[in-house]
């Protein structure tokens, strides 16, 4: 018994796919009930009432007057144009349209299909996101290789800094040892300044990089901060720098107010390595000028020494690691990390770190820290 085959009116009205029949300038003149239930609306309102181009958005009316009618004029057909159209509910509905341009009896018209893509829509979203998150990781990983040769850079130039370092007083220990050993008197007295001296450089040397890994791997220095007389923190760092230095001439400028609050151990270690910083990069011949000071709610320490200015090109850097200055000497050498232990000082009162250099005013670092914060 043979099956009876759908006319041709029913194949139309009930194609897999939306139907749709329009004039050159978009009028409907015939749709399928397909393309009516996916837009949710009936086939007399769209009928004769309503041209394709208003069931797009906003943007596929453009993309329509811009190149769909173009195009369609010029080529008669069209394959595969996405546009999303506006549901009878508000929602918009993604559908891929294919037309061809046809001359009939009755005059030109447009024979449209159009295909639902929802799914399609969805995978395109999906495997951009998809796309987007493979790009991040690529970027994060260029950046983290970065980040690891960056650091192992780092840590080779590090080590090679501190073994050259540390060399020196740890030979000179050696030597002064092997020499007390034969050696008796005020002779060996002086030997043991030596010895002392170089025992306190490496000791120097090894707390800054303490502090410096407490710096970089921890979350920053600590401090302990209770309420001090910044003038006589300073004053006494500044004595015994005068011994350290008795070559040197240390002026020392209280001004106003010194009650502050304030981990006097650190900033005694700021001041000392700002003032080592000035007696090995200043004027050998001049004076190393320091002042403190609390001037309403801000405390303030500044060292300032003569000489040949900081280059314009080092001022943006000085506070980084490993940056160090040339003196036109071997015998001052340093690791490189004062500077921005210092500025790790600073921030752990609350403050920051300054610098100006200039031929006619020297350089001055300056310390400026919140005088009155909060004991913890």
């Amino acid at each position: 018994m043979t099956q009876a085959i759908p006319d041709l009116a029913s194949l139309f009205d009930e194609a897999p796919c939306g139907l749709l029949v329009t004039t050159r300038d978009g009028t409907i003149v015939k749709a399928n009930g397909t393309f009516c239930d996916w837009i949710g609306i009936p086939r007399d309102e769209l009928v004769g009432a309503k041209r394709l181009q208003d069931l797009f958005t906003m943007g596929g009316r453009i993309f329509h007057q811009t190149h769909w009618a173009p195009s369609l004029q010029m080529q008669g057909s069209l394959a595969e144009v996405k546009f999303d159209l506006r549901h009878r509910d508000g929602r918009t509905i993604p559908m891929i349209l294919n037309a061809r341009r046809r001359q009939r009896p009755e005059g030109e018209f447009d024979e449209i299909a159009a295909f639902a893509a929802e799914d399609r829509s969805r995978y395109e979203r999906e495997l951009m996101g998809a796309r987007r998150k493979a790009d991040a990781l690529l970027v994060a990983e260029r950046e983290t290789r970065s980040l690891m040769r960056d650091r192992a850079l780092f840590a080779e130039q590090m080590v090679g800094i501190v073994s050259h370092d540390l060399r020196n007083p740890l030979s000179a220990i050696v030597m002064g040892v092997q020499m007390l050993e034969r050696v008796d008197g005020e002779r060996r007295t002086r030997i043991l300044g030596h010895v002392r001296n170089s025992a306190e450089r490496a000791q120097r040397l090894i707390e800054e990089l303490l502090d410096f890994t407490q710096a970089r791997v921890g979350q920053g220095l600590t401090v302990n901060r209770r309420a001090i007389d910044l003038h006589e923190v300073v004053d006494g760092a500044l004595a015994e720098l005068r011994l350290a230095y008795p070559g040197r001439t240390i002026e020392y400028m209280p001004e106003g107010d010194s009650a502050c609050v304030a981990d006097a151990d650190r900033l005694a270690q700021l001041i000392g390595n700002l003032v080592s910083n000035a007696a090995a990069y200043g004027q050998v011949d001049t004076p190393v000028f320091v002042r403190s000071g609390v001037a309403g709610a801000t405390a303030e320490i500044v060292v300032r020494n003569l000489g040949a200015p900081i280059p314009e090109s080092m001022l943006a850097d000085m506070f980084e690691p490993m940056v160090r200055g040339e003196t036109g000497s071997n015998t001052v050498r340093s690791v490189g990390l004062g500077l921005f232990i210092v500025r790790e000082i600073a921030r752990a009162h609350g403050g920051d770190m300054s610098v100006t250099s200039t031929v006619a005013d020297g350089t001055s670092f300056g310390l400026r820290f919140p005088a009155h914060a909060e004991a913890p």
